[in-house]
Order: C-alpha cells, then structure tokens, then sequence
C-alpha cells in the first residue's frame, strides 16, 4: 500500500496546474506534476519509477508530498543552501583574488 496520499483543495490543484505549464524552473514543474499525479490517484511508487520524464526513487515523490504540504508551491523550491558550493569567491570590489 502507498503510504503517500496528497487531497487538494480547488485552489491548490490550481496553483499546481499552473505551476506544472509556466512556472520558469523546470525542476517545479516536474514535482508539480508528480504531486498532481498522486493527487488524481496514481501510486507515488508507479509516478516515481514510470510517470515522470526520469525515474526517481519514490521516497523523493514522497519528500516532494510532505514539502507542497507543509510549504505550497515555495515548499517545491530548492531550499537555500542546498547543492555544491562555489569554488570561487571573488573579493567584495568585484576582482578576482587569492585565498589564503
């Protein structure tokens, strides 16, 4: 049994809607439609591995779930901090310098 059930409200199906068509990171998009998906009755298993453009681990649907759940669509954003951190610090005045 899928544990991951989303029941949205007619704003929410909505927002996601949009989100899923024009919303300018792709990455929303994608977990827009997965949160839909789930919504309109498909397993979060089934969209995980088969609904998506690439598969993923069902978990991550789940994780996108809780956070639209908790957050709206800004819960579906990459939060700060997240991800490879720049090599490179350039000084405040803009010039490229050394680190020490």
């Amino acid at each position: 049994m899928d544990q991951w059930e989303v029941h949205l409200t007619t704003d929410q199906q909505r927002e996601l809607e949009w989100a899923r068509r024009h919303h300018p990171k792709a990455y929303v998009r994608e977990r827009a439609a997965a949160v839909l998906k789930v919504a309109a009755g498909q397993s979060a298993c089934q969209v995980a591995l088969h609904g998506l453009l690439r598969s993923h681990e069902p978990e991550t649907i789940g994780t996108w779930i809780r956070r639209y759940q908790a957050g709206g669509l800004p819960g579906l954003l990459v939060q700060p901090g997240r991800g490879r951190k720049p090599a490179f610090f350039p000084l405040a005045s803009g010039e490229p310098g050394r680190r020490d």
